[in-house]
């Protein structure tokens, strides 16, 4: 099994974790090893992809379908037609 030193740990942290430790009835040291490898355990799971995510966030509003997801194309920019504004004009008289 490996070994890693923490150095420089604000001793707040140390003091909480320690409480943390004590209500779930463990050494500070298993305490760290559970926090590590939840940590890890939680980086591994894959992600969503954005779509799903988006369904997922904004179903409350009526959103009830994946959006697809783009892999591989090439973004593009928006393009805008062409809007003239024409001021009223006014005659005074």
């Amino acid at each position: 099994m490996a070994q890693l030193v923490v150095r420089n740990l604000e001793e707040g942290v140390k003091a909480r974790l320690q409480r943390r430790a004590n209500r779930r009835g463990h050494s500070m040291e298993e305490e760290v090893r559970d926090i590590l490898r939840n940590a890890v355990r939680a980086e591994e799971r894959a992600a969503l992809p954005l779509g799903s995510r988006l369904r997922q966030r904004f179903a409350r509003i009526g959103l009830d379908e994946d959006i697809p997801e783009l892999h591989g194309q090439k973004a593009r920019p928006m393009v805008f037609e062409r809007w003239s504004f024409s001021t009223p004009t006014s005659s005074r008289r």
